[in-house]
């Protein structure tokens, strides 16, 4: 397990909110899974907001299947998908309460257990790359499909908020999700400003 400094450990409250709200605190936080060949886990750096079935570009909005379940349910679980059959993409499943709003994770600054992320990522990737997109996150952390629902409380995937103020932050519209009339525009994607970690500027 991870060990969480006491009164440092998120509770479900802080991921029961909406997703727009929840970004700002995720930035600066840091995502860790204790896999069974090691820890690896960094400072997430950018994310993007889904906030729920009005918005055409969450997965939310399609009503609800067997494979956005866990965005249904409570707060502060890990909904876990795989795209284009090759990368498992990371989203902290926000609120208020049951509505099915999420944060995608889409880049770490890796902090710990580099030596174990490097060869996850393969040769040739340099550190300040190696979860930087969506899909490198879920390979550098050695998450995929199985640990789809965990509980960021108490699973083998945690969160521990940022100790300190929010560094400056950037924001920008969404990566990849043109398919979503009005909604592909709005400025949902958010990163911390000038930091080499991120997927794109």
């Amino acid at each position: 397990m991870i060990s969480v400094p006491e009164g440092r450990a998120a509770s479900r409250t802080w991921f029961d909110r909406p997703a727009d709200a929840l970004v700002r605190d995720l930035l600066g936080a840091r995502m860790v899974h204790a896999s069974p060949d090691g820890p690896v886990g960094g400072r997430i750096v950018e994310v993007e907001a889904y906030a729920g079935p009005e918005d055409l570009a969450a997965h939310s909005s399609r009503g609800r299947t067997a494979r956005n379940a866990v965005m249904f349910g409570s707060p502060g679980h890990l909904y876990v998908y795989l795209v284009y059959g090759l990368h498992h993409c990371l989203n902290v499943v926000a609120g208020p309460g049951d509505k099915p709003e999420a944060v995608l994770v889409r880049a770490l600054e890796i902090d710990e257990g580099l030596a174990l992320a490097r060869h996850r990522r393969g040769p040739g990737v340099t550190d300040v790359r190696l979860a930087a997109g969506p899909g490198n996150v879920g390979r550098a952390l050695g998450v995929d499909r199985s640990l789809n629902g965990t509980d960021l409380l108490e699973g083998p995937v945690r969160v521990v908020p940022r100790e300190g103020p929010l560094p400056a932050v950037a924001r920008g519209r969404r990566v990849g999700v043109d398919y979503a009339g009005p909604w592909a525009a709005r400025p949902m994607r958010f990163w911390i400003a000038d930091d080499p970690h991120v997927s794109r500027r």
